[in-house]
């Protein structure tokens, strides 16, 4: 939303008719969205407590008297002239609350009402007249645009009929499906299928399987079924992999002779234990004048993979390779990715590099970017890189140990930059043969991570640099940027005041720098206290998301103004459109069509985010699978979500999370304080806020819903808390009193370059 002149600024009260006038403006100018109070007050600059009072008051009074609408509890947005009959998305959810989005509003459509459209359908919609103090309601009178989905579940199969149990939010009735269009599918299979017919006098839709995955339970099946629940593949296509056996290395003397030849430099690569892929490594030797030339070498993908070729176009789509609990969907095929492409040792490889000449203290004093050719002397995992470092001793250790000391300066000037220093330990499972997780772990960034994590972003900067920093009065190229935005005011906001619940002060307002380096401080202080990893979640959260695009807005987060992905082209489609740019306008090429490049951005940045998603939801499912076997047990959490169905716990030990639900809460009648994130009892006055410390035993493990439930034993409060702000916990009370009546609410492998 575009702010309002002085907005943000802390300024006198007010009169009443300005804040009204600044209200009614905003909302008329920003007139497809609807927002909330603190949203407009920040808008209009009304941002002291007595101005803000104003606003929730004017907000009331406007739409009591018609002049807003109150579109959802709280979200106000001005009134357009909008026609009975519009054009929206439909949105359906398995609890029956079904919508149209339009224009950023929800309106409700009844089942009735919705022509059995699916979630993400185009329709056309009917609005009913608005009565006064009721919501408008949507009649679905045309389906304009079926949104292609498929629907993932467990097949039960009859003697005359079979259907499809769905897994999905999205849709509550079973799919009833022809046993002649069952594929094979017995009763328990896994299954994914798709929608074919849904009368409007039928309760239930009709359709077909696509694909069988396996038996429900199987770890093979499940890691499948997360994938195809977010429309990412979960097998290459037999034509693309045909296709990619059939190219060779290539590497011949007249192909070398147009590369600068690296094969006679130390080099090696360092990544995780497990990785296949190797698509960057190191080169390092001193120069004449005692500096330090350092080489990032990169797989060279776009040498072998073609623009518009069967290969090209499977990797376009797909845009990344995912990385789930237990294993990698590659990108590229195999035969490329972990072959002829990934820079093992003791191999001639092709490659794409960045080499710098650097002094003692990691200035750049020269840089060239161009193709080469390398033969990797060593690959190190990053445990036998970290020994060299802690000890000493090793092969190759005086090129480690001056690699590290020249990334630590690097480091460190970023840092003074105003760089952010998120460094969360990451959640592993350890897993048996059949996938089932039998220990936990967490992977911690090392020394060792952090020198190649280094050289990546210098490589990556230096790149974005070269096309990007044109002469005063020339224009810049068109390229990709990996851009990471300034985070949003109110969100930051929101986060210091939680962090001033522990005791924590961060600084809101200033330049980025000054901004960064005191979250900076406060991920510091946090280190080792029990609301480390729920501080950290939520100042990540507060940022934006960094993502591909051909408008360059810098990086936010790593305090840089040029900023690109070049050294991932194995897995990551925008190093390989990165590559090929490089390559054009080094053969002085004009600058390409933008808006297809963007396009190209968009699609990247989406497919990340639902890889992402994936990724989370293997986990989760991991880590409910692993305390399902654990039912019964207590262990000490933090609450590390409040909401108005209870509060979550992420335990100690694991970092797995549950639900305390709030119908579980029998001692008293809990309200939600939405402000303060906590739930308060009405009549013993019991707190349960961001950060308690309490035991909690695993009551409740559903794989199906990937949700765990627990059930409170103590609570132990905050022990960081000012000893004024606690307050006295009532004893939990026993179960078997009678004198309690139960009541609530009855509603509801690989190496991850921090860039």
């Amino acid at each position: 939303m575009k702010k309002e002149e002085n907005k943000g600024v802390s300024r006198p009260r007010m009169k009443k008719k300005e804040i009204e006038e600044r209200v009614m403006r905003f909302l008329e100018k920003e007139n497809k969205q609807a927002f909330n109070y603190k949203q407009i007050a920040f808008a209009v600059g009304a941002t002291n407590p007595p101005n803000r009072m104003a606003v929730i008051n004017i907000l009331e009074e406007l739409a009591a008297a018609e002049l807003i609408q109150e579109v959802a509890l709280g979200k106000y947005k001005a009134i357009t002239n909008r026609g009975t009959e519009n054009v929206g998305l439909f949105v359906r959810r398995s609890n029956g609350k079904n919508g149209v989005m339009i224009d950023d509003e929800m309106i409700m459509v009844a089942e009735r009402n919705s022509m059995h459209a699916l979630n993400g359908d185009k329709v056309k919609v009917e609005i009913s007249a608005q009565r006064r103090g009721a919501e408008p309601e949507a009649k679905v009178i045309e389906i304009i645009e079926p949104k292609e989905q498929v629907f993932i579940g467990t097949l039960n199969v009859e003697k005359d009929y079979a259907a499809l149990v769905t897994d999905s939010k999205f849709l509550a009735a079973d799919i009833i499906i022809p046993r002649s269009k069952l594929k094979g599918g017995k009763t328990g299979d896994k299954a994914i299928a798709r929608i074919v017919q849904w009368r409007d006098e039928e309760m239930n839709p009709r359709g077909e399987v696509v694909d069988i995955l396996g038996k429900k339970g199987e770890n093979t099946a499940e890691m499948h079924a997360i994938l195809a629940e977010f429309g990412l593949p979960y097998k290459y296509p037999e034509a693309v992999e045909k296709a990619a056996a059939k190219i060779d290395a290539g590497i011949t003397p007249e192909e070398v002779a147009k590369r600068e030849d690296f094969r006679g430099v130390t080099t090696f690569t360092i990544d995780p234990r497990d990785a296949k892929d190797f698509d960057d490594a190191l080169s390092i030797r001193q120069l004449a004048n005692g500096n330090w030339e350092v080489g990032v070498h990169i797989a060279d993908v776009t040498h072998y993979v073609h623009p518009n070729t069967i290969i090209d176009r499977e990797a376009q789509q797909r845009a990344t390779s995912v990385y789930l609990v237990d294993r990698t969907i590659p990108m590229l095929p195999e035969h490329l990715s972990n072959g002829i492409c990934s820079l093992r040792p003791n191999e001639e490889k092709l490659t794409f590099s960045a080499i710098f000449e650097l002094d003692a203290k990691a200035n750049v004093l020269n840089y060239r970017i161009g193709r080469t050719v390398i033969k990797s002397d060593r690959r190190f995992t990053y445990e036998e890189a970290q020994e060299i470092i802690e000890t000493g001793e090793g092969e190759f250790a005086k090129e480690i140990l001056t690699l590290d000391k020249l990334a630590k300066e690097l480091r460190h000037r970023r840092y003074e930059q105003g760089a952010l220093e998120f460094e969360r330990d990451e959640v592993r499972f350890e897993i048996d043969k059949d996938g089932h997780p039998i220990s936990v772990y967490f992977k911690e960034s090392k020394d060792a991570n952090k020198l190649i994590e280094e050289f990546m972003l210098l490589a990556n900067l230096t790149v974005a640099e070269s096309i990007g920093k044109v002469p005063k009065g020339k224009k810049a190229k068109s390229f990709v940027y990996r851009v990471h935005d300034n985070p949003d005011p109110e969100k930051i906001n929101n986060f210091s005041l939680i962090a001033l619940r522990f005791g924590h002060r961060v600084k809101t307002e200033g330049s980025a720098k000054e901004v960064n380096k005191s979250l900076n401080r406060l991920l510091r202080d946090v280190k080792g206290r029990g609301e480390e990893n729920m501080l950290a979640m939520l100042a990540i959260r507060s940022m934006a998301k960094a993502i591909y695009t051909t408008d360059n807005v810098g990086h936010y987060g790593l305090a840089l103004d040029y900023y690109t992905h070049f050294t991932s082209p194995i897995r990551r489609y925008p190093d390989m459109m990165v590559h090929r740019l490089l390559a054009k306008y080094a053969d002085g090429a004009r600058s390409v069509d933008k808006m297809k490049l963007e396009d190209q951005c968009k699609h990247s940045s989406d497919m990340e985010q639902l890889a992402a998603n994936a990724e989370r939801a293997s986990i989760r499912y991991k880590q409910v699978e692993f305390m399902r076997d654990r039912l019964g047990q207590i262990y000490t959490g933090v609450i590390s979500g409040v909401t108005e169905w209870g509060f979550y716990v992420e335990l100690d030990e694991s970092k797995c999370e549950g639900l305390v639900p709030v119908r579980d809460l029998a001692d008293d009648y809990y309200d939600y304080d939405e402000k303060n994130y906590c739930l308060i009892g009405r009549k013993y006055h019991n707190k349960y806020a961001l950060g308690d410390i309490v035991k909690v035993q695993v009551a409740r493990a559903d794989l199906e819903r990937k949700q765990l439930d627990f059930a409170l034993i103590t609570d132990e409060g905050n022990p960081n808390k000012p000893i004024e702000e606690k307050k006295s916990k009532n004893p939990r009370h026993n179960p078997k009193d009678k004198k309690h009546k139960q009541r609530s609410h009855g509603g509801n492998q690989r190496r991850q370059d921090k860039e």
